[in-house]
């Protein structure tokens, strides 16, 4: 078993192949973080480990005993409104008005594998020998909460998952104002804390910072996500780059409001936490009830951001991801939407699976406008019947017809939203998050549905599920293009207003489960006005989603590069749009369009009919090699050999699992005069092996690889040279 329990002393050895993480209880009461970092082969002096000091102007929490106070002791679940100052991990307020709460150690329970969460996404196993759960109790004997923090520990690779769950086991009713999923008290705070950061069309640019005395939070308050911050952060040495350097890695799965962050003390203790945004909740837990905190993914990397990221890339692929399009192969894609807008009839999507199937495309898929009398933005939201003006032959009719062109069918849905000028909204105008007697404020000229409400959930999983089963259609893409304001809902009594928005959560991971379960051949792909929901919490549903709203080559080259951070190469949707590119105005070509879209799910998002003779060869080009990279590319390791963020190159490759396939790809900005010799230096080959260059007669080295490079020679603005390798010895 990966965890083993020191009976004696309360020490808990959490064990992945290469990482340890320690806890002790101290004093017989409180439950202590040790150590995580590097596997330990044998349990620590808990002399050396584990220090308790008393501190000048913190409190002794047992006035018997003055010899430490809490507010320095590393905590693995700290407290509030008690003898820790710094911030906690769980508040509550008690029928009394009080809000003290003391958690004590009251005993653990081993478990083989993994358990689910009920009705929230979370990793999983398929057999119990890939992990091990321990479940650490925590009570307060006075007021009768009892808390289970839930540590997983993988046993083949470097993962630590977390929850929380508090059941309520006093005769009254009680209030969660504050939960964390996890917290983590680090004793010291030289670190820099990495995080992802964006808005709208540039989303998860990396950003590092030192840690500073106070607290670096992330957060969102939108609903989602979001575009702005996502729900990840690292902690990592000064000196930690791609391949050196100790990196603690967390991500919440989940899709909603979130807060994560680090607070370095007077001491320059670091406590790290991530949960649920406490802006804007609260949750009231009857007498007998539990609650259950989403989850949070923990990876530790002794060797840099690379390894890191290659554990959540092959954990998220292969035990987060769920489902038939988990393990095959994506089909490519052509989307109507920069094509058309909502100026289409039944004869240009036709036209355009014509197209499609003429340049090797294999699915084709129709976005807004379709249903109600969508001929805009401003209406028919929640009207999910096909507008036969537009398409006479109806969705079952046009899936008939493109199908009969050799393509497969796909459809855009918004199912959560609903237009003021919509038979939805005319019919049950309550059904959207609001405020009574307050302004209904629209964005995009919508309003968000209230997933808190079963029987708006119900409505969501009949409309879509009835178009999915009338016509053939094998790809759906869920759309979602505005975040909550007026929070409100007419379905909950007026203590319970602050649960909503982790109450839509909880009804959307409902609806979604509903429909994807139902409909496995079907692939799902999430949208956010592009990334406002590129979470782990999403993937547990959709196996991918569209990466960002700009589809601008160099932009992606930044978007593309900060989502792998922690996002795998096999969620991100990519595709080729056409130029000038319509959200930044730049002019690049066909080739590098191609190719940094060739580092994701690949795709078109412009009008097939338009390209030249030329272009159709290029493009046709384009199809067979990504037909051909597909089949190792989304299983691959990847590595970041050069950062767009620290300069005018981008290069990233991978590697297949077996070894004996390697992708590289090497991207220029902005062209240099004599700009001296340029090589790509590949990562992680077979030294002793020979590798055979795609277009050249010759076999290659492994060494020479890593060590002399591929020499790069391009000229111009905006280039790109890719590498095709395979292994011709084993």
């Amino acid at each position: 078993m990966s965890i083993q329990v020191n009976e004696e002393n309360l020490v808990f050895h959490l064990r992945t192949s290469k990482t340890s993480y320690i806890m002790a209880v101290a004093k017989g009461k409180y439950l202590c973080h040790v150590y995580w970092g590097d596997r330990l082969n044998k349990e620590p002096d808990l002399n050396n480990g584990l220090i308790l000091r008393n501190i000048c102007f913190s409190a002794n929490t047992e006035n018997e005993d003055k010899s430490y106070s809490l507010d320095y002791a590393c905590q693995e679940y700290p407290t509030g409104c008690n003898t820790d100052f710094r911030i906690p991990a769980i508040s509550m307020e008690f029928n009394d008005g009080s809000r003290v709460l003391e958690l004590k150690y009251d005993g653990y329970e081993l478990i083989k594998g993994k358990q689910k969460l009920t009705g929230l996404p979370a990793t999983y196993v398929e057999e119990e020998s890939e992990a091990d759960t321990i479940n650490i109790i925590l009570r307060d004997t006075v007021k009768s909460i009892k808390v289970i923090l839930q540590y997983t520990a993988y046993n083949s690779l470097d993962v630590i998952t977390r929850n929380v769950k508090v059941v309520n086991e006093s005769g009254e009713p009680v209030r969660i104002d504050r939960i964390m999923s996890m917290n983590v008290d680090f004793e010291d705070s030289g670190y820099d804390m990495i995080e992802l950061s964006g808005a709208w069309g540039r989303e998860r640019h990396i950003e590092r910072t030192p840690l500073r005395s106070g607290i670096q939070a992330i957060e969102s308050r939108r609903g989602a996500s979001s575009h702005q911050l996502n729900p990840f952060f690292a902690l990592v040495d000064k000196n930690a780059d791609e391949s050196t350097g100790r990196v603690y890695g967390f991500n919440f799965v989940y899709s909603g409001n979130f807060t994560a962050g680090a607070e370095v003390d007077q001491l320059f203790k670091t406590r790290v936490f991530m949960g649920i945004n406490d802006y804007d909740f609260s949750w009231l837990l009857e007498a007998g009830e539990e609650f259950q905190a989403p989850e949070t993914v923990m990876v530790y990397s002794g060797a840099g951001l690379g390894e890191m990221s290659r554990t959540y890339h092959k954990l998220y692929r292969t035990r987060l991801v769920r489902g038939k399009y988990r393990d095959e192969v994506r089909p490519i894609l052509a989307n109507n939407w920069e094509a058309t807008y909502f100026d289409f009839n039944e004869e240009k999507i036709v036209g355009l699976a014509k197209e499609a199937a003429a340049l090797g495309i294999e699915l084709l898929v129709l976005d807004d406008g379709w249903f109600g009398r969508r001929n805009g933005d401003n209406c028919s939201l929640g009207d999910w019947y096909v507008n036969k003006e537009k398409l006479p032959s109806g969705i079952k009719g046009l899936a008939e017809k493109v199908n009969a062109e050799g393509v497969k069918f796909g459809l855009w849905f918004e199912p959560e939203m609903v237009s003021p000028d919509s038979d939805l909204y005319r019919e049950h105008p309550d059904w959207c998050i609001h405020v009574n007697g307050r302004t209904r404020t629209e964005c995009r000229s919508q309003l968000t549905l209230d997933l808190s409400r079963k029987e708006v959930c119900d409505y969501i999983i009949n409309a879509v599920s009835g178009v999915l089963d009338e016509a053939d259609i094998a790809y759906v893409k869920w759309d979602m293009n505005r975040h909550m304001t007026n929070l409100g809902s007419d379905g909950l009594p007026p203590e319970r207003q602050k649960e909503m928005p982790h109450r839509y959560m909880l009804g959307l991971y409902r609806v979604m489960e509903a429909i994807v379960s139902s409909h496995p051949d079907v692939l799902f792909e999430s949208c956010s006005g592009g990334g406002g929901r590129f979470d782990a919490g999403i993937l547990y549903y959709m196996p991918q989603t569209w990466t960002s709203d700009d589809t601008d080559a160099i932009e992606r080259l930044y978007i593309q590069y900060g989502t792998s951070l922690v996002y795998p190469v096999s969620a991100m949707g990519a595709h080729v749009s056409a130029v000038p590119n319509h959200q930044s105005g730049r002019v690049t070509d066909l080739k590098i369009r191609g190719d940094v879209a060739m580092s994701g799910n690949f795709g078109y998002e412009l009008d097939l009919m338009k390209f030249s003779e030329e272009e159709k060869d290029i493009v046709r080009k384009q199809v067979e090699t990504y037909k051909e990279l597909r089949s190792f590319v989304p299983s691959a390791d990847m590595y970041r050999l050069k950062s767009p963020f620290e300069g005018n190159d981008t290069a990233w490759q991978f590697i297949s699992e077996d070894k004996n396939n390697v992708f590289a790809a090497y991207f220029r900005i902005n062209s240099k005069v004599n700009p001296g010799i340029t090589r790509l230096r590949l990562t992680a080959l077979e030294p002793d092996a020979l590798y055979e260059l795609e277009g050249e007669d010759k076999a290659y080295g492994g060494d020479e690889l890593m060590n002399i490079g591929i020499i790069i020679d391009m000229w111009g603005d905006f280039q790109c040279r890719t590498f095709r390798l395979k292994r011709v010895n084993k």
